[in-house]
């Protein structure tokens, strides 16, 4: 396991979480493909990985638990796919990754899924919910994050063919 209680003494951080990562992404795009893999890869290499195995209802609040999750663990990995802003429960987990970031030492990596930052920046420009309960604040406050995640350097995966 990554976060031993020997490793964490001896680490200058200290840092006595849950987990060491959390994932984010839109089960929809990811969950089976790409998500999947990194889960079971981090899983063998040790590291204590929180997915959310259920689905959210896309309407309904982040969970607790999640909350609790993302508090709890040492960085996040966001999977950043094409629908991943169609997602009230994806942008508000970013947006609470991103602020916990900001007020503790929680790493934030960005995987951009088969997207170009640059296409998430436009997209954070153009958030609709159409006539899911949100507020003009929570939307304003989700485009904020999408604008500054894909300003971040993180990694960029793309479909190639063969050849």
């Amino acid at each position: 396991m990554a976060t031993s209680e020997s490793q964490n003494s001896s680490s200058s951080s200290e840092f006595k979480g849950r987990y060491d990562i959390f994932l984010s992404f839109r089960g929809l795009d990811t969950r089976k493909k790409f998500t999947d893999h990194l889960y079971h890869a981090l899983k063998r290499e040790g590291f204590q990985t929180f997915r959310d195995d259920d689905e959210i209802d896309r309407g309904d609040a982040i969970k607790p638990e999640l909350l609790a999750a993302i508090k709890n663990s040492r960085m996040s990995v966001t999977v950043i796919s094409e629908n991943y802003a169609n997602s009230s429960a994806c942008l508000f987990e970013l947006q609470t990754i991103l602020e916990q970031c900001k007020k503790s030492d929680h790493f934030l990596l960005p995987v951009f899924y088969e997207v170009d930052p640059g296409e998430i920046k436009e997209q954070a420009k153009n958030l609709d919910f159409g006539k899911k309960r949100v507020t003009v604040e929570q939307v304003k406050g989700w485009s904020a994050a999408l604008k500054e995640v894909a300003s971040m350097a993180g990694m960029i995966s793309q479909n190639q063919s063969n050849g």
